[in-house]
């Protein structure tokens, strides 16, 4: 916008310019012109007069005077021979002296030539006097003239240049402060409020935002304070069914009892598996928080460190691959989410990966985005599965799969969506599947 107004006040200007500047330049050209001309016609009718004339004073005077003057060139009359050039017969020539009235000949149809031909007929004589006038001098004048409106025009130019530059920042400041509140806000960053400053419109503008802004913070409040409260109130009674099935199976002798208890209590932690599941959801989706730069090498290698014993007791082995494992690279993501995403992939893919199966991690740097991608070695999904993966509640068909809540990808793709990124799913090569999770890559990553 910035640039538009510049460009919009430089338009404006020369236009005006042109407008008013181009005539004017035009108008002392044409007088710059004719008074030349004039001038150089008053001459040479003087001279004709004193060729006309015929005594020796008027000769000798015509002869001093064209000496004085210039390129004088006259034609001798039968009185007087003022020993001057005699013009060519050309067309001028005959025309002046046959029709009795003056001629000039700038030389070029275009402002003047090089040199101004002024041929005047002698009163009474087949007689002529031509000045040959040299414009070089116009010339330089004409440059002057034109020079001196086409320097004040860029000056005018660049002053214009430099008060709507000026202008336009004072105009569009208040759109750069909204565009900042949106962009906090865009990053999480509830808080945000912008400034009511500038015109009405813009006022208005920054009053509606603040008030949208002030309306879903309070949501996403109400919100968080909702899931606390549900984190409770669900917990606690699911904790103490167990704990009474517990009892019950404790105290029973009959096998069938026993057996209906623990298919009980197997329900009962699926079900607190699943009210867990769904807290992490909704916090991951009510919890909004502004995304900072952090090290990617640095929370892969301490997740890595976590999930690595419970890997080793089934033979399966976590290793870094791929060509970057940077700690220089830096993402921009709130804290704790990338911590949760990796958690939730090494636990799905540890899950479905056989017995002595390889988990590989990689990021790489790719422009302004970082690839982060798990690779595991397990039975990999159709297309119609990876389609559905990341719907809340289903399960894949994986060695394990049936066990999990539905809710580890959803949570993943919520969480990545959140700090600007996405995430996808594709074959590994060999069998297998491939979370494909693009992060936004920080201004001051150094990868």
């Amino acid at each position: 916008m910035n640039r538009q107004l510049i460009q919009s006040y430089i338009l404006l200007v020369a236009v005006a310019i042109l407008l008013f500047t181009v005539p004017v330049a035009f108008t002392l050209t044409d007088q710059l012109r004719d008074d030349t001309e004039q001038s150089l016609l008053r001459e040479a009718n003087t001279m004709a007069v004193l060729l006309g004339n015929g005594t020796s004073s008027s000769c000798q005077a015509l002869h001093d005077v064209a000496r004085a003057y210039g390129d004088v060139q006259a034609t001798p009359t039968a009185a007087c021979d003022p020993k001057l050039r005699t013009p060519v017969a050309d067309a001028a020539l005959t025309r002046a002296v046959r029709d009795g009235k003056p001629t000039t000949d700038w030389g070029s149809d275009f402002v003047w030539g090089s040199h101004l031909t002024v041929t005047v007929p002698v009163e009474g004589e087949k007689a002529a006097v031509r000045i040959v006038f040299s414009t070089s001098d116009m010339t330089r004048r004409l440059w002057s003239i034109w020079g001196f409106r086409a320097g004040l025009a860029v000056l005018v130019i660049a002053a214009a240049a430099a008060i709507g530059a000026y202008a336009a920042r004072r105009i569009t400041a208040p759109l750069r402060e909204l565009n900042a509140m949106a962009s906090k806000f865009s990053d999480g960053d509830l808080t945000a409020r912008s400034p009511v400053t500038g015109p009405p419109e813009t006022q208005t503008l920054a009053r509606t935002l603040n008030q949208g802004a002030e309306r879903l913070d309070t949501l996403v409040a109400s919100q968080r304070i909702f899931v606390a409260d549900a984190s409770h109130q669900l917990r606690t009674p699911l904790t103490a069914l167990r704990l009474s099935l517990d009892n019950i199976a404790d105290g029973v002798d009959d096998e069938f009892v026993r057996e209906d208890v623990e298919q009980a209590t197997a329900e009962v932690v699926r079900m607190s598996r699943l009210v867990n599941g769904l807290l992490v959801l909704a916090r991951a989706e009510a919890k909004v928080s502004a995304a900072e730069p952090l090290s990617l090498g640095d929370i892969v290698a301490e997740r890595l460190d976590v999930w690595r014993p419970a890997a080793d007791e089934r033979g399966v082995t976590i290793a870094l691959g791929g060509s970057t494992a940077d700690g220089r690279l830096l993402v921009l993501a709130s804290p704790g989410h990338l911590d949760q995403v990796l958690d939730n992939v090494l636990s799905n893919a540890l899950e479905v990966s056989p017995d002595g199966a390889t988990i590989t991690v990689a990021h790489e740097a790719r422009g302004d985005e970082i690839l982060l991608t798990v690779r595991d070695e397990g039975p990999g999904m159709s297309d119609a599965e990876k389609s559905r993966a990341f719907d809340r509640f289903w399960r894949g068909q994986g060695l394990t799969g049936r066990s999990g809540s539905g809710l580890g990808l959803a949570v993943v793709r919520q969480l990545v969506t959140d700090d600007g990124g996405t995430v996808t799913l594709a074959d590994a090569p060999g069998g297998g599947l491939v979370v494909r999770i693009s992060l936004r890559a920080s201004p001051k990553s150094g990868g």
